[in-house]
């Protein structure tokens, strides 16, 4: 993991994908972090030993493209992603970083599913419910939800599980009227989204948003939507005319990684203690551009990145 020296910034943290940095003296725009999104990617808790080159650029323009989307229903954590002028984004990681807002950050992932997939269809298959949510039976993987759900998970460290809980235990945490703005919000957020990527051709399959509270600036004391939204690292995208139920969808997310690692061909046990091994060169290749194709149809924009190995 590479720490950058970026003027003007200190390093304060690195999680599975995003580095986190402080000002180095006073900012303008009072208590901020500079969140920059690197190329790592991250599966079954282990961040890979192989980089995803302009995976971090998809993810922040993706990010500042929903947050637009977005901005009428909840307010969000970025102050500017310009690297005009000393206190915007260092030259160094223009384009894949933002300076946000700090919150306090509420200690639940906050997930909304329309399609039953992935730990939910396994929860789904133990005892008919997801997170305290019943379902009809019958549900097959990919199967579309009577109406979205909100099911939401802890948070772990890097490293270790998200556990999906009920929302009486989120609120037992963080307390009742907080825990139902949460699921409000989230399935507010993802119906506009889910709207607006089928518009596009796209399923929104089901996505982690995380929430904080604002201490300062113009939305002090209020739920604000923070780190990346909508991304295919949180998101799972599938093609509208690719969906049949019954079957793992294609997608335009990391699920290509996911399944090369539990393939034979990468000889990875998955219940071992060894690490994963590097992706091939076909892997990161196929998997950055699933991650753009997902940008060009969502946005309709294309996204200049410079080319692998350069």
């Amino acid at each position: 993991m590479t720490i950058l020296d970026l003027p003007g910034w200190t390093h304060a943290y690195s999680g599975k994908v995003r580095d986190l940095y402080l000002p180095a003296g006073d900012h303008p725009e009072g208590d901020v972090v500079l969140v920059v999104a690197s190329d790592r990617i991250s599966a079954y808790d282990h961040v890979l030993s192989t980089t995803v080159p302009g995976k971090g650029t998809v993810l922040t323009q993706l990010s500042l493209w929903w947050f637009e989307q977005l901005s009428d229903l909840v307010p969000h954590h970025v102050v500017t992603a310009s690297s005009d002028g000393p206190d915007g984004v260092p030259v160094q990681v223009a384009g894949r970083a933002m300076v946000c807002r700090r919150l306090e950050m509420f200690p639940v992932e906050c997930v909304a599913r329309g399609y039953l997939t992935g730990s939910g269809l396994v929860e789904y298959r133990t005892g008919g419910a997801v997170c305290g949510v019943r379902l009809p039976a019958g549900l097959e993987d990919g199967s579309r939800l009577p109406e979205p759900i909100f099911t939401p998970a802890t948070k772990a460290a890097v490293g270790e599980h998200d556990e999906n809980v009920s929302l009486e235990t989120v609120a037992a945490q963080i307390g009742a009227q907080d825990a139902e703005r949460l699921r409000d919000l989230t399935l507010e957020v993802y119906a506009r989204a889910e709207g607006l990527a089928r518009e596009r051709g796209v399923i929104l399959a089901d996505t982690k948003l995380e929430f904080g509270r604002a201490t300062g600036g113009p939305h002090a004391g209020e739920i604000v939507l923070g780190d990346e939204v909508l991304t295919p690292d949180s998101s799972r995208f599938w093609p509208v005319d690719g969906w049949a139920p019954g079957r793992a969808q294609p997608s335009f997310d990391k699920q290509y990684v996911r399944d090369w690692l539990t393939s034979s061909a990468s000889g990875w046990d998955r219940a071992g203690d060894r690490p994963p091994p590097p992706l091939p060169d076909e892997v990161v290749h196929l998997t950055r551009e699933r991650y753009l194709d997902a940008f060009r149809r969502l946005t309709g924009r294309e996204l200049e990145l410079p080319s692998v190995g350069t």
